[in-house]
């Protein structure tokens, strides 16, 4: 925090002596780089597509390809419903150095924000994945970030953990929730959570049915502590505090994707997170009039500027060399580094010039449950194209958990919201002249959790696309809903 451009520094120059000896180092010729400028201007930016064949390579055991040595774990990442999975490298540097030093960083953060924690007294839940040999190299695992940092869990911690490694890491997702719920119903002494929301919600809601109770107040009175990530937490948090009606709940978001541990809400009461700049992880940030060139610019940390939309590229310690997991954040500080994650690069509406992110959409549903006494499930945003002499816009599909007492109220407030939250939506809404007001269909309970299953992405890192710049996600989910 005292040091951010030296830390980095430092860490460039790790990596680059760490990379000099694989077969990526020596194609870029990694020894005679001598600045991180040079790094930048010699290396191209690099997505999943375009390293996809060097990790295949490294899953059929072979050495010294991104990374030093042999590499044993890979993230399963499923960040859309795409029948594609992501296989992100995890070296035991990356697994030791960044995934599970974020964990002691989250810690370390909770105790300094509550001195008198008891996360190393009582019962914490942590919701994960399942690890699979990966068949043409049965060395080689792979499963979600959140199953291999459960496997990999340090000794002194495990005594603290719940449910049992055999439940936490079962491969059926389905079967693995209702034990868990018969187990954890029984759990007085949990003191914290920690998963991503949409799925804590179907544990919840289960473990609430087995035990008649009304919240989980009555299940676990001395629960402290929500970590979640993953998804925003903006549209669930009405939501969770009806589960557990108390103020002395702390939630705290974390970001940590599978290439990499990045950030955590460092104060209680602030939003913004804390950019962890020495875990083993390099940044660069994209601004956004460069993201769909092909020759795409990048600044450094020095050199970003609060209230720009960026997106963030990296380089870590397990060979993803100037990659761009395809997230989009904002700064809110420089000093300290903090930022909020503000979407996907291929998360966003902007069909006609509206700009339109998933934290504007998050808020605006925030705003809108609040003032209307309303609770939001999930949602999804598509644009609706010009036809003939017809306006533009904007369909949402919205599954409540409360329903609004006026639906009509509903979507005109929430579209004036978003008018609020972002000018570049309200300007094209002005007086319906190039966007008509938003459009909204309400959908039955458990649809996307459904529609989800019906993907073979039930549980797990699998998450809503809640926006898109075409109608792919929206049309086929009506499909579904229609078939």
């Amino acid at each position: 925090m005292e040091r951010p451009h030296e830390t980095q520094e430092k860490i460039w120059n790790q990596l680059i002596h760490s990379g000099k000896f694989t077969e990526w180092g020596r194609k870029y010729d990694f020894q005679s780089i001598k600045s991180s400028r040079q790094f930048a201007e010699r290396i191209p930016i690099q997505d999943y597509e375009t390293l996809k064949p060097y990790i295949n390579r490294m899953m059929h055991g072979e050495k010294d390809v991104l990374w030093n040595g042999r590499v044993k774990w890979f993230s399963k990442s499923a960040g859309t419903t795409s029948d594609k999975s992501k296989f992100i490298p995890i070296s035991q540097e990356n697994l030791k150095g960044c995934h599970i030093r974020g964990t002691w960083d989250t810690m370390t953060i909770m105790y300094h924000n509550k001195p008198d924690a008891r996360q190393f007294e009582l019962k914490s839940l942590l919701m994960g994945g399942n690890l699979t040999a990966f068949e043409p190299y049965p060395k080689t695992q792979f499963g979600d970030v959140s199953a291999i940092m459960i496997d990999h869990m340090p000794w002194v911690a495990r005594p603290f953990f719940t449910p049992d490694m055999e439940t936490a890491l079962m491969p059926d997702f389905e079967a693995k929730i209702e034990k868990m719920a018969r187990l954890l119903g029984a759990e007085k002494d949990l003191v914290m959570i920690g998963g991503v929301p949409t799925w804590t919600v179907v544990l919840i809601r289960r473990i609430l049915e087995l035990k008649k109770a009304d919240n989980l107040l009555e299940i676990w009175p001395n629960l402290e502590a929500y970590i979640h990530g993953g998804v925003s937490f903006t549209p669930f948090r009405e939501q969770f505090q009806q589960y557990y009606p108390s103020d002395d709940l702390i939630y705290k978001e974390i970001y940590n994707a599978s290439e990499g541990y990045f950030a955590i809400q460092f104060e209680k009461d602030d939003d913004d997170l804390l950019l962890l700049l020495d875990n083993g992880i390099y940044y660069e940030f994209i601004p956004m009039m460069e993201w769909d060139k092909e020759d795409k610019k990048t600044i450094p940390l020095s050199e970003v500027i609060p209230g720009v939309n960026y997106a963030m590229v990296i380089s870590n310690n397990a060979g993803l060399w100037r990659y761009m997991p395809g997230d989009t954040v904002m700064f809110t500080s420089t000093s300290p580094y903090k930022i909020q994650i503000t979407g996907r690069t291929k998360q966003f509406v902007n069909a006609f010039g509206e700009e339109v992110m998933v934290s504007n959409t998050d808020k605006a549903i925030a705003r809108t449950c609040k003032e209307m006494e309303a609770l939001v499930l999930e949602y999804m945003v598509a644009p609706i194209y010009f036809k003939g002499n017809e306006k533009g816009g904007h369909e949402w599909i919205i599954e409540f958990e409360k329903e609004p007492a006026n639906l009509n109220a509903f979507i005109k407030l929430l579209d004036e919201n978003l008018q609020q939250i972002n000018s570049d939506y309200e300007a094209k809404r002005f007086n319906n002249m190039a966007l008509e007001q938003l459009t909204m269909r309400k959908v039955p309970r458990h649809t996307f959790v459904n529609w989800l299953r019906s993907k073979g992405k039930f549980g797990g890192q699998n998450k809503v696309p809640r926006l898109a710049n075409h109608r792919d996600h929206v049309d086929d989910l009506i499909a579904y809903l229609e078939g």
